[in-house]
């Protein structure tokens, strides 16, 4: 058993996690085979007091698999659970670009600029012909940071998008690298939609209060 903290994909509640784990290894049995070749599978759950839901991953290790490879299980990926107040095409592409990240990176990219196009055209109220004019014209309201990776993530993602003009050019995507670009989009979703939605809770609430406490002086 092994303890450390974890965000729940679930409830997104900081877990400190008490992680149960199993570890099943396969050795080589033939002449041909050695325990250099040797396979070792760890399976992981962690439990989450918040939501009472247990979260479950695999990571296997050997000469002849990827280093360091995690695998989630249950849910099928480590995508935040987004309130449903934003857009459900938004928050099934950027699911879909978590749920592809280890497969195809470069197709995880190519989401996750679509998500950020949909989240331009329905938070920002922007609409040109392209990803490029949108961002355009969205540069003098937001952060100058800000507009930067956005632009850097939009390129990236024509990676995947476009073919190059020389087709014996590859130009390949690493997981970590489109793991930057579903960060950004977590990023944008928490202070476009999340934050906005609490402010004007907020606001409600202070006005609600408010007008009761002046109902109550004019009684």
């Amino acid at each position: 058993m092994s303890y450390g903290t974890m965000t729940c994909p679930f409830c997104n509640a900081t877990v400190l996690s008490n992680t149960i784990r199993r570890y099943f290894s396969a050795h080589g049995t033939s002449e041909e085979s050695s325990l250099n070749d040797a396979c070792e599978l760890l399976v992981s759950g962690t439990f989450c007091p918040n939501c009472r839901k247990t979260i479950f991953t695999a990571q296997y290790t050997g000469l002849k698999m990827p280093a360091n490879t995690i695998i989630p299980i249950y849910p099928l990926s480590p995508a935040r659970q987004f309130p449903d107040y934003i857009p459900e095409s938004i928050r099934q592409d950027y699911e879909e670009a978590y749920s592809i990240l280890s497969l195809s990176p470069k197709a995880s990219a190519t989401l996750s600029r679509r998500c950020l196009q949909g989240m331009i055209r329905d938070f920002w109220k922007i609409s040109e012909r392209t990803l490029f004019e949108e961002i355009t014209a969205l540069k003098d309201k937001i952060p100058a940071s800000q507009y930067q990776a956005i632009n850097a993530l939009r390129q990236l993602g024509n990676i995947g998008a476009h073919m190059e003009k020389d087709t014996n050019l590859i130009i390949d995507i690493e997981p970590q690298e489109a793991q930057y670009l579903l960060k950004l989009i977590e990023l944008l979703l928490q202070q476009w939609y999340v934050e906005r939605h609490e402010q004007e809770k907020l606001y409600a609430d202070i006005v609600d209060t408010n007008n009761i406490k002046q109902s109550c002086r004019n009684d």
